[in-house]
């Protein structure tokens, strides 16, 4: 009985869990994102306190997609679609950038990528959770009478 309880507490807060879960990944990528396009918080990795060099391939590319998605994620506007996006950056960034330095993530500097790489997976499958602003839109969407994209 003590475990029905759980987990229907559990069942209850998970839209809320997952938009804790998007809203943080989505700040990091977007911080992330923006190391490499603005040089801020850090800069660029390689650089320190500088961006990357503008249309640098893959740096500054890569950094654009982490912004624009990061940010997309965090406010939960298109969310599968764009984390659909950065999770493919990041599996490209580990296996092209980082594993051919070392089979694994620990040894080739891929953490964060590969770490990255499955939680935007996850929110692609689990969608934006609670406070999401495409809820919002798709009420007013509603409100209105206008039919919902396909």
């Amino acid at each position: 009985m003590h475990t029905d309880r759980v987990r229907a507490v559990l069942e209850e807060q998970r839209d809320r869990v997952i938009a804790l879960f998007r809203i943080a990944v989505g700040l990091m990528f977007l911080a992330h994102g923006a190391s490499i396009v603005f040089g801020i918080f850090g800069g660029a990795p390689g650089s320190p306190g500088q961006a990357a060099e503008f249309g640098a391939w893959p740096q500054w590319w890569a950094g654009l997609i982490e912004t624009v998605t990061g940010a997309l994620v965090t406010l939960g506007f298109g969310t599968r679609s764009a984390a659909f996006i950065a999770s493919g950056a990041m599996a490209y960034a580990y296996f092209v950038v980082h594993q051919p330095q070392g089979p694994l993530p620990h040894q080739n500097g891929g953490m964060a990528a590969a770490l990255f790489c499955w939680a935007m997976l996850v929110l692609v499958f689990t969608g934006p959770g609670a406070w999401a602003l495409e809820s919002v839109t798709a009420r007013v969407r509603q409100s209105r009478g206008v039919a919902e994209p396909a």
